[in-house]
C-alpha cells in the first residue's frame, strides 16, 4: 500500500504527531482568578502538573481524541530534570515574549504519518536553564535574544543528534528508532526514556473510567484501555525496566499540601534524576516509561528501538528494519511524485523538509469554553473581573488542527490557517479542506457569523482570509485530482455567508464599515 493508497483511508490518519510540545502558559489551562495564562503554569511546574484539556512532550504522538500518548525523553546525567519537554522563555521571561530555547529540525513526514523523522540537538553538559532566564531577562526589547548557541553549550561538539523515526506497521502499529550519535571527543552516557501514559479524563467530575498501564514482561509494558486498540510497548534492549506513576498532580510539591500517599506525575523524573522512591513498586499506574541506559562512545552512536503495538508477538522487531525501509521508500515515492517538477535538489530538500514541519505541527486542540469558565464538577471556580472568552459560550473544540507552532502557538490561529490550508492542498487536500470546514462548524462559528481567531481572544478581528483560501484550496484539488469538489465549495459558502453579514456590519475606531475604507 503505498502513500496515496493510505490517504483514501482515513484510519491511517487516526494516529499521529498530535502531541503538543507546550500546554503550560497556555489560555485553556488558566484557572487564576485574574486571567494571568503565563503566571498560572510554567515550564518548573510542567512536570508535576496534570493538565485539564492536552498534554505535552517531544516528538509525540496520539491518538486524534488524545486518549493515549507516546513521547520521547532523555537525560545526560548532569540535568536537573529529565528533558521531558522543551524548554523556552515565557511570556514575561522572554524579551522579545515567549521564545523556546532548544534546536530541533523537522527532516520527513507523510501525511498518513505512516514515516516521520526528526532531530534533536540535546546537549551533553547540564542544561543552562538559569542562565537563559537571567540573561534574557537582563535585556530590552531592543536587544538581541540570547540563545542556546550563544552559552557555549555546544562547544566542542559536546553534544547528541538523536535522531527520532518512526514508521507505521500498520495504522495504529508504530516502530519508533531512536539514533542517538555523540558528536563530541569523550564517551558520555544517555538515558532514554520512551513514555507513555494517558490523558487524566477520571478527576474532572465527568467520566470516572481510568485506563491502565501494567506490566508482564521485563523490557515491556502493557496497556490496557476500552476503546483503543494498542496492547503493547516493546522495547529491543530485554533489559528495560519498566517504571510506573500515575498522571496525577503532585500537591505536595505544588500547593505545599500535606503530604499524601501516592506515585505523581512527576515520580519517574524523580526517581531517575533522584533516587527517590516515587514509582509504583507494584508496577502499574496510568504513566509509565522503558529505561534504558548506554554509554556512547566519542563519535559514535546507540540506537534504541521501540515498538507501540496492537499485537502481541514474542519477538516484535523480526520485520523492524524491512518495514522501516518500506515506510522511508513510500515517502521518498510520494513526494518524488509531488516534486516531479522541480530540478534542483537543494529546493526539493527545502521544501520537503517545509511539509515536514507543517505536518509535525498538527496538534489535538481541545477547548470546550463554557466547562472552561465554570470549571468541572470537582473542581469549580469563580472567574473575576476580566473573563477572556467569555461571549464563546457555545465554542467546543475537540479536534486535530494545524498550529502555527507546537510550542510558540500551541494554538490555531484563523488567519494562520487559512494560509496553512493552501500548502497542505498540495499534499493532502482533504486534510486542507476538513480544515476550513471545521472552522465554520456550529460549535466553531459564532451565532453572529464570526469566525474564532485566537484563544487569547477569540473575539479578535483576523483578515478575511478564509474565503481566498477556500478557494485556492479547491482549485489545487480540482488540479490534483481531476474533478471540482462543488460539496465542499457550497458547504463553506454557506457559512461564509454569515461571516461576510458580521464583516459588512463592523465599523472601525472611524465609524468605517467594510466598504467605507
Amino acid at each position: 500500500m503505498n502513500e496515496e493508497e493510505k490517504l483514501r483511508n482515513p484510519r491511517w490518519k487516526k494516529w499521529g504527531p498530535y502531541v503538543s510540545h507546550r500546554q503550560w502558559g497556555n489560555v485553556r489551562e488558566d484557572y487564576s482568578t485574574n486571567g494571568d495564562a503565563w503566571g498560572f503554569t510554567g515550564h518548573d511546574t510542567a512536570e508535576s502538573w496534570t493538565y485539564r484539556w492536552a498534554e505535552e512532550g517531544i516528538a509525540g504522538i496520539s491518538d486524534d481524541k488524545q486518549q493515549l500518548c507516546f513521547a520521547l525523553s532523555f537525560w545526560n546525567k548532569k540535568d536537573v530534570r529529565v528533558k521531558e519537554r522543551f524548554f523556552g522563555l515565557s511570556n514575561y521571561q522572554g524579551n522579545h515574549g515567549e521564545d523556546i530555547k532548544e534546536i530541533f529540525y523537522y527532516l520527513d513526514n507523510t501525511p498518513s504519518h505512516s514515516y516521520m523523522k526528526m532531530v534533536y540537538k540535546y546537549p551533553i553538559n547540564a542544561f543552562p536553564y538559569e542562565e537563559l532566564i537571567a540573561v534574557n531577562g537582563q535585556r530590552s526589547n531592543k536587544d538581541p535574544e540570547y540563545e542556546l548557541i550563544d552559552t557555549g553549550i555546544f562547544d566542542n561538539d559536546e553534544y547528541f543528534d538523536i535522531f527520532i523515526e518512526y514508521a507505521k506497521a500498520g495504522e495504529d502499529d508504530f516502530l519508533i528508532r531512536i539514533d542517538v550519535h555523540n558528536r563530541s571527543d569523550k564517551a558520555a552516557p544517555i538515558v532514554v526514556l520512551p513514555t507513555v501514559w494517558y490523558r487524566n479524563n477520571w478527576v474532572w467530575g465527568y467520566n470516572d473510567y481510568k485506563a491502565n498501564l501494567g506490566f508482564s514482561k521485563q523490557g515491556e509494558i502493557d496497556v490496557h484501555h476500552d476503546s483503543l486498540s494498542i496492547r503493547k510497548l516493546y522495547s529491543r534492549n530485554r533489559n528495560a525496566d519498566a517504571l510506573f506513576c500515575e498522571n496525577e498532580s503532585n500537591r505536595t510539591r505544588l500547593f505545599n499540601h500535606p503530604k499524601t500517599e501516592g506515585f505523581f506525575k512527576d515520580g519517574i523524573n524523580q526517581y531517575v534524576t533522584k533516587g527517590l522512591d516515587t514509582i509504583n513498586p507494584k508496577k502499574t499506574g496510568t504513566k509509565a516509561a522503558l529505561h534504558c541506559e548506554e554509554i556512547v562512545e566519542a563519535h559514535s552512536n546507540r540506537v534504541f528501538e521501540f515498538r507501540l503495538s496492537p499485537h502481541i508477538m514474542d519477538d516484535a522487531f523480526w520485520d523492524f528494519d524491512e518495514i522501516i525501509n518500506h515506510r522511508k521508500q513510500d515517502s521518498d515515492d510520494f513526494y518524488a511524485n509531488i516534486q516531479k517538477d522541480i530540478e534542483n535538489e537543494d529546493e526539493k530538500n527545502v521544501q520537503r523538509q517545509a511539509f515536514a514541519g507543517l505536518l509535525w505541527n498538527k496538534q489535538f486542540y481541545h477547548y470546550n469554553v463554557g466547562k472552561w469558565l465554570k470549571g468541572d464538577p470537582n473542581f469549580p471556580i469563580q472567574r473575576k473581573g476580566f473573563v477572556r472568552n467569555s461571549d464563546w459560550e457555545h465554542l467546543h473544540n475537540k479536534d486535530i488542527i494545524s498550529m502555527p507552532d507546537k510550542w510558540e502557538y500551541p494554538w490555531y490561529a484563523t488567519w494562520d490557517l487559512a494560509f496553512h490550508c493552501v500548502s497542505f492542498s498540495v499534499i493532502d487536500s482533504e486534510f486542507a479542506k476538513d480544515q476550513l470546514i471545521t472552522l465554520t462548524k456550529e460549535w466553531y462559528m459564532h451565532p453572529n457569523g464570526q469566525v474564532p481567531a485566537y484563544e487569547w481572544n477569540f473575539d479578535d478581528v483576523n483578515p478575511p482570509v478564509h474565503a481566498w483560501a477556500t478557494f485556492r484550496v479547491f482549485k489545487i484539488d480540482e488540479k490534483n485530482n481531476g474533478k471540482p469538489d462543488l460539496a465542499f465549495l457550497e458547504r463553506v459558502f454557506q457559512k461564509l455567508l454569515l461571516n461576510f453579514t458580521w464583516w459588512v456590519n463592523r465599523k472601525d475606531y472611524n465609524g468605517n464599515n467594510l466598504f467605507g475604507g
